[in-house]
């Protein structure tokens, strides 16, 4: 360890430590606080997140950053340094004023979408929203350089080197190629049954079911714990304290589900991460598409998969032996892949699924180009959702605000959602050449996937890029023909089977 590393040490566990006791009180106040705990737990995180800003956000940590860079540093200590150098490059052309400013608008601003999501009334969440965009359009002119400017700044926050001139090219793909594959599946017009999906199931089963779920795919329950919360998400405090959400509805059983191995693909990748790199800025996972390529390898690749519920289904069966009694694993299979435009990205299916994030993005780089107002927003959400999906929301709730992410200031990430899941097929089908994988999810054996995706994507935190990831694995980068190869495979095959 270089001398000055070891001074900086200090600061960066500070930092840490503070973080932590975030993670923590936020998730509490999304999953078990009263209601009524919001204005006085928001000024004790306000406070927390201030001091978290200051721990690095100072001369001294400057000063020793800048020595470092100058030094021998070990593997980790480099991967650590180049990461708060980007921290550092980010946040110091902010006023700490605005930033701390802001934080406290975005936890406010949660309340407020979670109000008028409830009542379904835009009114009530659109005047946060503009004072939010307002905010992240001046980060966007204290960031930006001659690399990176305008929605690019965002959008590399997520993922680096996905600009709009390259996601621009990468929609243009999937709606050139998925687009004429919905509509040769819709012109079958095959019936597929989903109604038995709708009848009455318990929702403490339905808590039982998951907790068995997530442990059968690998989640640890002895370093994680599953909750509850009006939008699925994954936090960490550390490796062994992983912690997800999940919600359930008592007639729509495939939510829970599919919920439920999403978010465990997030936690196992946090719960993989190497013993000496948590607790230190590069101890997560390394970009939201890889991270997203995860959730979605599990949700989709493995979940939605034949051959994997099996043993699933039959323990479903189990749980829920008189509403599933007429129902069969076929039946259950071709439901839960169901080719179906809908308003609700969440509840998507997997060959419309990219189309409902090509709307966010699209609307994005309309934000930011300064072409939309946020009063506006409503109208344009359901008109693109007529001209991409051919359905129109009813509600602002199964509308513009049926995703928390803008509450919290999070523009640019809706892309990773389509990015991790052409990752994820990417890596599924170079998966297939190593290993008898169908084989292994027939009899439940996650061992060699796990023990591939540990020593090659979960250890290495932050320390190594996507598209690095990627390299080192199949030597080859991102490459989305993959995704569209996947799809059509896959549609075709469930369609000709009702033929």
């Amino acid at each position: 360890m270089s001398k000055s590393f070891d001074l900086l040490k200090p600061y960066l566990d500070k930092s840490a430590a503070l973080d932590m006791a975030l993670s923590a009180l936020s998730f509490d106040f999304d999953t078990t606080a009263p209601k009524k705990a919001a204005s006085y737990t928001h000024q004790a995180m306000a406070i927390l997140s201030k001091e978290s800003y200051d721990a690095l956000m100072n001369n001294q940590v400057k000063e020793l950053l800048d020595k470092c860079l100058n030094e021998d540093l070990t593997t980790k200590e480099k991967a650590i340094v180049l990461e708060l150098q980007k921290i550092y490059d980010k946040l110091i052309k902010i006023p700490s004023e605005l930033y701390n400013e802001n934080r406290k608008l975005e936890r406010e601003a949660q309340l407020a979408w979670e109000e008028a999501k409830e009542k379904s009334d835009y009114s009530i969440f659109q005047p946060y929203l503009e004072k939010i965009i307002e905010n992240q359009k001046a980060f966007i002119k204290y960031r930006e350089d001659d690399q990176l400017k305008g929605y690019d700044v965002l959008l590399n926050d997520y993922e680096p080197g996905f600009t709009v001139e390259v996601l621009d090219q990468f929609f243009e793909l999937l709606k050139k190629e998925i687009v004429p594959l919905i509509e040769k599946v819709k012109n079958k017009n095959h019936k597929i049954d989903t109604s038995f999906l709708n009848r009455d199931f318990d929702i403490e089963k339905q808590r039982e079911f998951s907790s068995w779920l997530a442990n059968y795919v690998g989640f640890d329950l002895s370093r994680g714990i599953i909750k509850e919360s009006v939008h699925p998400y994954t936090t960490q405090l550390h490796k062994n304290d992983v912690r997800f959400t999940t919600h359930y509805y008592k007639n729509q059983l495939d939510s829970a589900i599919y919920s439920t191995i999403h978010e465990s693909g997030h936690a196992k990748y946090e719960q993989g991460i190497a013993d000496n790199l948590t607790l230190t800025l590069v101890g997560s996972g390394t970009s939201m598409g890889m991270h997203e390529s995860q959730s979605r390898f599990y949700e989709n690749c493995v979940g939605r998969n034949k051959n994997f519920l099996g043993p699933v289904f039959n323990k479903l069966k189990e749980t829920f032996p008189h509403q599933l009694s007429d129902v069969t694993l076929l039946d259950f299979y071709k439901a839960v892949n169901k080719f179906e435009p809908g308003r609700i990205r969440i509840e998507a299916d997997e060959l419309t699924y990219s189309l409902h994030i090509m709307v966010r993005y699209q609307i994005e780089k309309r934000i930011f180009n300064g072409e939309v107002d946020t009063v506006d927003l409503p109208t344009l959400w359901n008109q693109m959702y007529q001209e991409y999906l051919g359905v129109t929301p009813k509600n602002d709730a199964e509308g513009i605000l049926q995703d928390v992410h803008w509450s919290g200031g999070s523009f640019g990430y809706f892309p990773s959602y389509a990015l991790g899941s052409a990752i994820a097929a990417q890596i599924y089908n170079h998966l297939q050449l190593l290993m008898p994988i169908e084989e292994m999810l027939t009899t439940g054996d996650f061992d060699k996937i796990d023990e591939y995706l540990q020593t090659n994507i979960y250890q290495f935190g932050k320390t190594k890029t996507t598209q690095q990831l990627l390299k080192d694995m199949m030597n080859q980068s991102f490459d989305s023909s993959y995704y569209i190869k996947y799809l059509k495979d896959k549609y075709h095959a469930i369609y000709e089977e009702e033929e």
